[in-house]
């Protein structure tokens, strides 16, 4: 899978208009994407078919991101099933950058996480997912 980028935007009418459209004129498809906002400050999540292309846009743009590998986990579809992923991970000293919801199949829901700390990640991933 591709890396994802969590993007600081302005919470703002067209600030998502805006980088979709410089990503679009670049030939950037989007593959996946989620996101929010909250008071001043705003965000997306995304996964696109070119990283390179991605973070040149980013960079030009200016946009503070961070940009990291996307881990696949299962979780169980179930109440308390991302509290114990998320509860593993902040033990361990891992901060979840952001994760975006994949699809759920059954028992389980799949989600692509970008951590600050993959080498942690991914064995309690593994583990616990």
């Amino acid at each position: 899978m591709a890396n994802q980028f969590v993007v600081q935007l302005k919470n703002d009418p067209g600030a998502m208009a805006v980088l979709a459209e410089e990503l679009a004129a670049r030939g950037v498809d989007l593959r996946a994407i989620g996101g929010g906002g909250l008071g001043n400050s705003g965000h997306v999540i995304m996964t696109t078919a070119d990283d390179e292309a991605t973070k040149r846009v980013l960079d030009e743009g200016g946009y503070t991101y961070v940009e990291g590998e996307s881990i696949i986990a299962e979780v169980d579809d179930k109440p308390g099933g991302m509290a114990r992923i998320a509860r593993a991970l902040a033990d361990a000293g891992v901060n979840i950058h952001g994760h975006l919801f994949l699809g759920r199949w059954g028992d389980r829901a799949m989600f692509a996480f970008v951590v600050d700390r993959p080498d942690l990640a991914k064995p309690i991933l593994e583990r616990k997912g």
